[in-house]
């Protein structure tokens, strides 16, 4: 069977990796976003999808549009039997999606209908969702709505995550896609159409999406902090006596039966630094300030002394923003 590949971020090169290395699937091309700049110095910069792609000796396409007659004349010029999806970046047109014989497959990470859209796995994490999982569905011009072919769960750990649960469902999506595809090709698989109901969106994250929201609960709080790290990291306002210090948090538990007033400082110890939330309190155990490297709480606290009483909040007044 003749694989058209499409992927640009590293949730992609599992699926890929493993379509290349089985006996029974040829990738005939790898289509990538083109290299973007990156850093301070705006080095133009690969995808992991490309830089994978180019290890294992795959034809890799960097179409600046999927529109165009030239992509297009090339995709065809390929005769795949089947296109994947995996990461991509970009919606695909109708005319790529209908080319190849079997059409076009994406692997997404979550359970469809639930978190359709660019970031399943944060969200996830956010709602505290107890499972999320990949499916394997049949594109359409829709934003994830096509038809179900596979899907296979896992549970989300108390010890999970962004990062660990993203590499886990990237892996899962691997091998579901190689079980996908050998259905196509024996002619057995079975594509249902999505529930009705219980569709949920997963939105893109924003700069508005980083900043930890003190008033709400205490898991809400550390669910939030969870579904940003390693990156962007959860962000929040530090009250000193010099003005207010932007700091991510980047790793965190959580206790019950303590009180204290929302993102106010309670207790300073070996654990990490105990600031109140509704109905507990939210352990810092590693944190970033601003301009800084990230640390764990015991060489923060040494470098930046705190004190009981002190606040995390979640907005500046707009007058202390005026004054920034």
């Amino acid at each position: 069977m003749k694989v058209v590949f499409y992927g640009s971020a590293d949730f992609a090169c599992p699926a890929l990796r493993a379509l290349v290395e089985h006996p029974s699937f040829d990738v005939v091309g790898v289509i990538t976003q083109p290299d973007r700049p990156r850093g301070r110095q705006g080095k133009l910069t690969p995808t992991p999808v490309k830089l994978l792609a180019l290890k294992l000796h795959c034809k890799v396409l960097q179409p600046s549009s999927l529109h165009s007659p030239a992509f297009l004349a090339q995709l065809r010029y390929l005769h795949p039997d089947v296109s994947v999806v995996a990461a991509y970046g970009k919606i695909l047109p109708r005319a790529a999606l209908d080319l190849p014989r079997f059409g076009s497959l994406n692997i997404h990470g979550s359970l469809l209908p639930k978190f359709r859209g660019a970031a399943p796995i944060q969200r996830a994490i956010m709602e505290g969702c107890d499972e999320t999982g990949v499916t394997i569905m049949r594109m359409d011009e829709g934003l994830d709505t096509g038809d179900l072919l596979l899907q296979q769960s896992t549970h989300i750990r108390d010890s999970d995550t962004v990062a660990t649960l993203h590499d886990r469902l990237a892996e899962i999506g691997a091998t579901l896609l190689v079980d996908a595809l050998r259905l196509l090709a024996q002619g057995k698989a079975v594509f249902r159409p999505q529930p009705e109901g219980g569709a949920t969106h997963a939105p893109k994250i924003t700069r508005d999406d980083e900043w930890i929201e003190w008033e709400t609960s205490k898991r809400r709080v550390w669910n939030h902090i969870r579904a940003l790290t390693p990156g962007p990291g959860a962000c929040t306002w530090l009250i000193t006596e010099k003005g207010p210090k932007s700091v991510k948090i980047l790793a965190a538990d959580f206790e019950r039966f303590v009180q204290g007033a929302p993102g106010e400082i309670i207790k300073l110890d070996g654990d990490g630094i105990h600031v109140a939330s509704p109905r507990g309190a939210v352990i810092i155990k590693e944190l970033q300030a601003e301009g800084k490297r990230r640390m764990l709480a015991a060489e923060f606290l040494r470098g930046f002394p705190l004190r009981v009483g002190q606040k995390f909040v979640s907005r500046l007044p707009e007058a202390t923003e005026r004054e920034k």
